[in-house]
């Protein structure tokens, strides 16, 4: 079956198109008075590459978006999502914690403890790393109710009458990241990080504007993103929503929640009566942070024909983390999950190829040494990119038609200072120089970057610590009794065949290294038992590898290849082996 191309939609369509989409179709556009046009700038397609650079608030959006595919509708296996010709998914190992308790799907605990940098500065090629190198934005992960989204019915909040496993039937799904940001290298406007020298968090909610198997997309907003960082007053920054964000939404002020490497933390996932709710408390400061996805605050759904916002309360979809309690239209199956967003950074010795944004104008487009040793991808120009690369070498009309190929390193940034506007002028300052290969294609394809390098927590000085957590806990206090680790990374592999699954592999070849999780015996929030890590074995810690870098099970051809995932299994972190956690109940 062939991938059917995404197309703009015609204004003469839009009623027909409302049509379509039935009851609710019908009631949004009975309340059309409620629609909140979209900026000339705003966060409505989160890759960025249906539209020019002066309508896209962040640049590089899509590294932290959520990975979409294309749904088979004749029972194979699934496709590459595309946005305008460009391969948008990108490296997320994963953990899916499977529970039937009630509320498991809408209330949940994490204990955790943030990655601490190493004391010596980072170098270029890998041999001392900080955590923001490594993982742009590990993230807690959880379906929402969304009605406006894949694929456009309706859906019940809190619910396991929803369905999301392909049918066209299932209810209109969003899904929530509680992303965490490690330090030194923002703004993250264009960066990876919102502080010099401390983590921040921020609650997003992705939709997608499609219907039932990709009939029909709106390219103006095929991905809209809603975004804010968690507050201590739970005031967002700016608008959240995705037709109102700018740049005040992106940057941080004096009431966010920043916190230190180190640091433990309780994180508090649960449902309100005006929207899921997200509550950070720093055990180890005492401070803590909020933010409620309502319309109050300012939160948004979009309309697949208009792309207007409606105000709108976002709420979990299920009410168990039961195995089918799916995103149907996520490349990772995509539940109760947590996550490590991979891919994004290359340390290099200098940067060149001028790229500039109007709020960062000394950026750059190509990596020059370091991990790249000699000189990296790219310039992009308005005639074509030089010097690509793909997993198997030079970048082919294959590989180009495949949305394979890493065109350029950008966005790269320069050591030491330099003045950006973000909106009040600032200076930032990276140790190195690095890329974040996000502008041209998301994320490092050719598998060279620092995430691929064995420069992974391992309990050495010279790399950070890991980020370590305990968890979820259901209401009750009680753990998952089940997971499933899996990734995405094959669908970014050139040597992928989605049909048959062949060579869709976690690690990917051309990897030096691939970071697992594992199981550790630790303390953390004053309970001594085994925590999840995530990276390298850390010497004195790791009692359970759990597969190593080969963990990641085997490639889901049944519904998308490019995943892998193992089958169901006892949640390690609950073995005979392990002193289980004390309660965690909230």
């Amino acid at each position: 079956m062939k991938r059917r191309t995404l197309r703009l939609v015609p204004v003469l369509l839009l009623t027909a198109l409302l049509a379509t989409l039935g009851g609710h179709g019908a009631s949004a556009q009975a309340q059309s008075s409620l629609f909140v046009q979209p900026n000339p700038a705003n966060n409505l397609d989160c890759n960025s590459f249906a539209r020019d650079s002066s309508q896209v608030v962040r640049p590089g959006m899509g590294a932290i978006c959520t990975d979409p595919f294309q749904p088979s509708t004749d029972g194979g296996s699934g496709y590459r999502f595309f946005d305008k010709g460009h391969y948008v998914g990108h490296d997320e190992p994963s953990v899916k914690f499977i529970s039937s308790a009630p509320n498991s799907g809408n209330d949940m605990t994490y204990v955790m403890r943030l990655g601490k940098d190493p004391a010596a500065a980072p170098t270029p090629d890998g041999r001392v790393s900080d955590y923001a190198m490594l993982s742009i934005a590990p993230w807690f992960g959880l379906p929402m109710c969304d009605p406006n989204s894949y694929p456009q019915n309706l859906c019940t909040p809190d619910s396991d009458d929803n369905q999301g496993l392909g049918a066209p039937t299932d209810s209109g799904s969003a899904f929530l990241e509680v992303q965490f940001y490690a330090p030194g290298f923002g703004p993250f406007r264009d960066g990876v990080s919102c502080d010099q020298t401390q983590w921040c968090a921020a609650l997003t909610i992705d939709s997608l504007e499609c219907t039932f198997g990709f009939a029909f997309c709106n390219n103006n907003c095929i991905e809209p993103v809603n975004f804010s960082y968690i507050q201590r007053d739970g005031i967002p920054t700016g608008p959240p929503s995705p037709q109102l964000i700018n740049a005040n939404s992106l940057a941080t002020n004096e009431q966010t929640l920043e916190m230190n490497g180190g640091d433990e933390l309780r994180v508090h996932i649960h449902d309100t009566a005006n929207g899921l709710e997200v509550r950070i408390e720093d055990l180890t400061t005492g401070q803590s942070g909020n933010m409620v996805a309502s319309a109050a605050n300012g939160f948004m759904n979009t309309n697949i024909a208009t792309c207007a916002g409606t105000p709108f309360d976002f709420h979990p979809e299920y009410n168990t983390a039961a195995q089918q309690n799916q995103v149907p239209w996520a490349a990772l199956e995509g539940g109760v999950l947590m996550q490590q967003e991979l891919g994004h950074f290359e340390g290099c010795d200098s940067v060149t190829n001028p790229l500039g944004f109007s709020f960062d104008p000394q950026t750059f487009q190509t990596c020059v040494g370091g991990i790249e040793k000699k000189v990296g991808e790219g310039p992009c120009t308005a005639s074509g990119c030089t010097n690509s690369t793909s997993q198997l070498g030079p970048c082919d009309a294959a590989a180009a038609a495949k949305g394979d190929c890493e065109f350029a390193d950008a966005s790269c940034m320069p050591a030491g200072p330099r003045t950006t506007t973000t909106p009040g002028q600032a200076v930032w300052s990276w140790p190195i120089n690095g890329c974040l290969d996000t502008v041209f294609q998301n994320g490092d394809l050719d598998f060279d970057g620092n995430s691929y390098l064995p420069d992974w927590p391992d309990g050495t000085a010279n790399h950070p610590t890991p980020f370590a957590y305990a968890g979820p806990f259901d209401a009750g206090g009680n753990p998952y009794p089940s997971v499933q680790i899996e990734s995405d990374i094959p669908a970014s592999e050139s040597l992928c065949d989605l049909a048959t699954g062949k060579h869709c592999q976690a690690p990917p070849q051309g990897a030096q290294f691939y970071p697992f999780f594992s199981i550790g015996q630790q303390t953390l929030a004053g309970s001594n038992g085994c925590f999840w890590n995530f990276g390298d074995r850390i010497q004195g810690v790791t009692t359970d590898l759990l597969g190593g870098t080969h963990e990641y099970g085997q490639a889901d051809v049944a519904r998308f290849a490019g995943t892998t995932i193992t089958p169901v299994m006892p949640n390690p972190q609950l073995s005979s082996s392990c002193k289980v956690p004390a309660n965690q109940a909230h």
